[in-house]
């Protein structure tokens, strides 16, 4: 985690790859290369290497033989790596409690056998998100599955980033229009537009995603599926809305009664 900005698709691995923010405080990650676990590091750019030893003596009430030793002491690298001997305090539960939610533990919202699963961030499982006004869901897809065409009914925006796997995308308009198709694999991102439809199909090796909502508690509305609004329509009002034949709207909505928002691969 750090404050600053890579290249999408590059990892960081050298002062280089990060543009500061003009703060007083950057937060930066320490990766030690044989495990590849991430803490924390502080580290006062700013103050150490800009401001003169008299102001950092009276701003931290430090004597200036404490100051010199502070400020020289630092290598002025962004990216710092620990000497082996180093040890970083364990984390406790207490300190990340109501602050961070682990997805892969979380209790699943939708579990569908050869379909996918989905956990939900809201204010329920992390209030946090009640605070910052957004919310999020992992989602992972099976090989060939499908994921329903819905969209956010309480006019959330999507970003949607691409975890594992690959598949393909379409999203269609508010006028009926696609305005997106698309192969998306890991790393990829794109974003779906308030009460945009988008659906995607996974390719064998299935697909994950993690999504960022505009709603603390977001809320979906799906057009195929058991939970279909179409479901709720009168055969009549699906007749004149399609322009179909009786015999078209009863095969239309003969289908998609027990599947969730996750459809398998067609055998």
């Amino acid at each position: 985690m750090f404050e600053g900005f890579a290249p999408i698709e590059t990892k960081v691995a050298t002062e280089d790859d990060i543009i500061l923010e003009k703060t007083p405080l950057q937060i930066y990650s320490i990766i030690d290369e044989s495990t590849y676990e991430v803490s924390l590091f502080l580290c006062s750019r700013f103050s150490s290497h800009q401001f003169s030893t008299e102001f950092v003596s009276r701003a931290w009430d430090l004597d200036e033989t404490t100051v010199k030793t502070l400020v020289g002491s630092q290598s002025g690298k962004g990216i710092v790596k620990l000497d082996p001997s180093f040890k970083m305090p364990e984390p406790k539960k207490e300190h990340y409690t109501g602050m961070a939610l682990n997805c892969e533990e979380a209790p699943l919202d939708v579990d569908i056998k050869g379909g996918g699963k989905v956990v939900v961030l809201n204010t329920k499982n992390l209030p946090l998100v009640g605070e910052v006004g957004l919310g999020a869901d992992l989602v992972r897809l099976n090989g060939g599955a499908m994921c329903s065409p819905g969209f956010s009914c309480d006019s959330a925006l999507q970003v949607t980033y691409i975890v594992r796997g690959s598949g393909r995308v379409q999203v269609v308009g508010v006028d009926g229009k696609r305005v997106l198709e698309i192969r998306v694999e890991a790393g990829n991102l794109f974003i779906v537009p308030r009460f945009f439809v988008v659906s995607k199909i996974s390719d064998p090796d299935g697909m994950d995603w993690f999504s960022i909502i505009t709603t603390p508690n977001p809320v979906f509305t799906h057009l195929a599926g058991r939970t279909s609004v179409w479901k709720a329509l009168s055969p009549e009002v699906l007749q004149a809305s399609f322009n179909v034949s009786s015999d078209v709207e009863q095969k239309f909505s003969s289908k998609r009664k027990a599947e969730e928002i996750f459809f398998p691969p067609p055998n």
